[in-house]
């Protein structure tokens, strides 16, 4: 029986804050597509959430870094309509910083954090705006707002996903989508290890479990957030933020530079 609720496709899903994501969404009444590399990791969360929620679960094994392994994903977003939640969650990071880092390996988490995840959501949303209804999670990283921590090209790179989630909600106001980016701090999952750091070196106030970073991300969609981060106490201090972020549009594009530089310029 089809889930009222439709399904969501959830990308990194075979581990870590994906595993998670695909349980308390089977347990929110929602039918799934796991997508991940390992095909015997994804099998165990898909046969381990069939057992507990009875829900539907199909599993896609696929390298979002491989253009056809992306196709084919792409063409599931685009062909099957009982889809109506993505969650970009796959990712690659680093803790190198860029004069020690493999440039090779920056361009890979370029393709998966930043081309992959924008190739998804345009395979996914013509379809949602379609039928006025779907949901985007595009899992970003609270890195974004911290740009000279670890791995620069890791924080841009999860920049860009704030920015195009912000530029969606923009543009499709009115369409009957929801976006929502999740800037989540470090979370205890084995991301830090493939990453080449170590979660042993920052205090455990800093490290968030991973149920506790999903369950905190689902509550804030459910308060209708187009930006959720799970550790901050005060909401009010990223509404400043981005007021603050608001207030400057009307000012960067004017027809005559600043006066400070007219005056540097005269002297």
């Amino acid at each position: 029986m089809t889930s009222a609720n439709g399904t969501a496709l959830i990308t990194g899903a075979s581990s870590g804050l994906g595993a998670i994501y695909a349980d308390r969404l089977a347990r929110r009444g929602f039918d799934l597509i796991l997508v991940a590399r390992g095909k015997e990791a994804l099998a165990t969360v898909a046969g381990t959430i069939v057992d507990a929620t009875g829900r539907s679960v199909a599993t896609v094994q696929a390298d979002l870094g491989s253009p056809e392994d992306l196709r084919r994903v792409e063409a599931v977003l685009k062909d099957n309509s009982s889809i109506t939640m993505l969650v970009n969650n796959a990712g690659v990071g680093s803790v190198e910083p860029l004069l020690k880092a493999n440039v090779d390996d920056m361009e890979r988490m370029i393709e998966i954090n930043i081309v992959a995840l924008t190739r998804l959501v345009h395979a996914a949303v013509p379809a949602f705006v379609e039928r006025k209804r779907g949901t985007v999670i595009n899992l970003a990283s609270a890195l974004a707002l911290a740009p000279g921590m670890f791995n620069g090209v890791y924080g841009a790179s999860k920049a860009f996903v704030v920015a195009l989630t912000q530029s969606l909600d923009k543009e499709l106001s009115g369409s009957g989508l929801r976006f929502q980016a999740v800037l989540p701090g470090a979370i205890a999952t084995a991301f830090w290890k493939a990453s080449g750091g170590s979660l042993d070196h920052l205090p455990e106030r800093a490290v968030m479990h991973a149920e506790d970073a999903v369950d905190a991300a689902l509550a804030g969609l459910d308060l209708g957030e187009l930006i959720t981060l799970p550790s901050l106490p005060d909401v009010s201090e990223w509404d400043a933020y981005d007021t603050a972020r608001r207030n400057l549009i009307p000012k960067i594009s004017l027809n005559k530079p600043a006066q400070r530089y007219l005056t540097a310029a005269r002297a």
